[in-house]
């Protein structure tokens, strides 16, 4: 077994292709960025942030259940 030629790489991308289809290979792909984008956020961290305060006239309150 010696390497794939290009042709290999071009059959199998066709394959591909015609059992997903161009546009649920381009969702797969920009939810991968999304994720990839979402982790390099987390891991940047948002310490450095201040919270932001409360809007003014909100009430902060739990809810009780109604019996």
């Amino acid at each position: 077994m010696g390497s794939f030629s290009i042709w290999h790489w071009l059959i199998v991308l066709v394959i591909v292709m015609l059992v997903f289809g161009t546009k649920k290979l381009g969702n797969m792909g920009s939810d991968i960025g999304k994720a990839v984008k979402g982790f390099k956020d987390g891991v940047k961290g948002d310490d450095d942030k201040p919270a932001a305060p409360a809007a003014p006239g909100t009430i902060d309150v739990d809810a009780k259940e109604k019996k």
